[in-house]
């Protein structure tokens, strides 16, 4: 039994992504679905898709390839708010990421989004990650 699904599923991304591989098989969930398609809608990954049925869904998450030049797309991912102690803002302190060039996944009473999707439309919540 995994006590932290979410860091267990951008562990398992910063590893692929890490050592070069195309894509990444994990368990599904209706959370990890939901940083999946925060990740694809910022253009952080390639695609998602879930395959499976019942209890053994699994979410296959296809990684950008890095250019010489650019780098890779996704070049870091930190889990903030954990099971031991978790992180709240409201909506005029969340929090900017590498002075923009990030995202803070905001999960709020509408859904997990941005915190600029957030700050826009004046929610506060949970920060459950940050991406760069």
């Amino acid at each position: 039994m995994i006590s932290d699904p979410i860091a267990d599923l951008l562990t398992r991304v910063r590893n692929a992504n890490s050592a070069n591989h195309h894509n990444v098989a994990v368990p599904w969930s209706r959370m990890k679905g939901e940083v999946v398609r925060v990740l694809r809608e910022e253009g952080y990954i390639a695609q998602y898709s879930v395959e499976g049925e019942g209890a053994h869904k699994m979410l296959t998450v296809e990684l950008k390839p890095g250019s010489a030049r650019a780098g890779k797309a996704l070049r870091g991912l930190r889990r903030i708010s954990r099971p031991g102690l978790r992180v709240y803002a409201r909506k005029s302190e969340i929090p900017r990421v590498l002075g923009g060039l990030g995202i803070a996944i905001i999960s709020t009473s509408r859904g997990l989004m941005t915190g600029q999707r957030a700050q826009r439309e004046g929610l506060g919540g949970e920060v459950v990650a940050y991406i760069w």
